[in-house]
């Protein structure tokens, strides 16, 4: 027995190695489609519940005068699947890898839709960063003690609100009250099927992954960011601001997105070797 061991693990090395150098390959054609950059040029942005694409317009502005390619879904948000149905479709549009942003309930959609074969970076902003098997509902059902509870009205045939009144404190603490005002009137239904929706497929675990934990946010707590976050392996960066930092900070929100699309590829090449080595053992 002790003979054939040999030969069988160098026939394994062998074959994990010339896997290894498969990929690497295919990394290297992915770095190509980048016009010869480490930089990953399309970034597609998916917003999450009670309000719509719109908030994304600075973060929108700032990166496109870097001279990204930015598309903005937007999701219906009746149900997960919905939506990351309209999130697939915005991929299968770009020409190249893309860099998958969601805030908040967004942050459920790339999970799954992360999984697209473009996707080589996401990027979670003050987002659900859920697991296989895992909802926005599972997440939010037992909640700390001594944790913000979200003024979240009762469902009105099966769609949720936030409460105008309480709106602007809770979700937007950070935004003009003008603009806050106008995000609460203008509210977007959100489905209870994408709050229960569950993941099949967690992006994050193939993928690398940056999160911005906002630390005066009163609709998610800063304390489950960070545990997705760390979950996740993701790189973190905190920011003082509201759970609409994308919207009051759109500077710094759109900085965080350029460093992942600056160290995506390069990331996905190291787990690539990484990945290859540890087989190769």
């Amino acid at each position: 027995m002790k003979n054939n061991a040999n030969p069988i693990g160098v026939g394994t090395r062998i074959s994990a190695l010339a896997l290894m150098t498969v990929m690497l390959g295919t990394g290297e054609n992915t770095m190509a489609q980048t016009n010869t950059s480490t930089h990953v040029k399309n970034i597609v942005l998916v917003h999450g519940g009670f309000v719509d694409g719109s908030g994304w317009a600075d973060v929108h502005k700032a990166l496109k005068k870097e001279g990204y390619t930015v598309s903005i879904v937007q999701n219906p948000t009746i149900s997960l699947a919905d939506d990351v149905a309209v999130t697939r479709r915005v991929i299968d549009a770009q020409n190249g890898p893309v860099i998958l942003v969601g805030h908040s309930y967004g942050g459920a959609v790339i999970t799954e839709a992360g999984n697209h074969p473009k996707v080589v970076g996401l990027v979670y902003v003050t987002a659900f960063a859920l697991d296989k098997g895992e909802s926005v509902a599972s997440l939010i059902k037992d909640p700390p003690p001594g944790a913000p509870v979200p003024p979240i009205l009762p469902p009105q045939d099966g769609f949720l609100f936030l409460d105008r009144a309480k709106f602007p404190a809770a979700f937007a603490g950070d935004v003009s009250s003008e603009a806050a005002s106008f995000m609460a009137d203008s509210q977007v239904p959100w489905g209870l099927d994408a709050l229960n929706g569950a993941v099949t497929q967690a992006a994050w675990r193939t993928k690398p992954s940056w999160y911005l934990v906002s630390t005066e946010d009163k609709m998610i707590p800063p304390d489950a960011q960070r545990a997705m976050s760390k979950r996740a392996g993701a790189t973190v960066v905190e920011v003082k601001g509201s759970h609409a930092v994308y919207v009051s900070q759109p500077q710094a929100v759109a900085h965080f997105i350029e460093k992942a699309a600056t160290g995506a590829l390069a990331a996905a090449k190291d787990r690539i070797v990484a990945d290859g080595l540890a087989a190769a053992k």
